[in-house]
């Protein structure tokens, strides 16, 4: 995954963090568009924050909070997110066109809908980092899987 650009008449490579649903896996972002939609249903706005990541971009999402300014956000280096795979994604929900990132009951309302969709929400998991602006559908695969070439299907 290699975005270039041309700058003053040079080629220059940039990092991918997308925030388009056509990056994602097809399947994921047919979820992820069911999603929002479920959500405006229930009276929710929400704005999808990052799907795919390339490995410069987790990267430096690794570094934030270690070896650069700010808080910790990730746990996971460039291949080990499944961001980078194509089958994440990240929300925030939005009130009167704010974000509310601190709003853990509404993120909470979120994860339940992300969940009737067949979403796997990050704010449930028991053990690990809980991401409550976190979704994805693996297919049951593991970061392993993909790692080794294996594809949701």
């Amino acid at each position: 995954m290699v975005s270039m650009c041309i700058v003053h008449g040079v080629k220059v490579m940039k990092m991918i963090n997308s925030r388009d649903l056509k990056d994602l896996h097809p399947k994921v972002a047919a979820m992820c568009s069911a999603f929002v939609n479920a959500c405006k249903l229930q009276g929710v706005d929400v704005l999808i924050t990052s799907t795919l990541r390339d490995n410069e971009s987790q990267n430096a999402l690794y570094a934030q909070g270690r070896t650069t300014k700010g808080s910790i956000v990730t746990n996971a280096k460039a291949g080990q997110s499944f961001h980078n795979y194509g089958v994440a994604f990240d929300f925030v929900p939005v009130v009167n066109g704010k974000c509310q990132w601190n709003d853990a009951e509404l993120f909470k309302r979120c994860g339940i809908i992300a969940e009737s969709v067949g979403l796997e929400w990050s704010g449930r998991w028991a053990g690990k980092m809980k991401e409550t602006a976190h979704c994805q559908y693996t297919g049951g695969l593991t970061i392993q899987d993909l790692q080794s070439g294996k594809k949701v299907t």
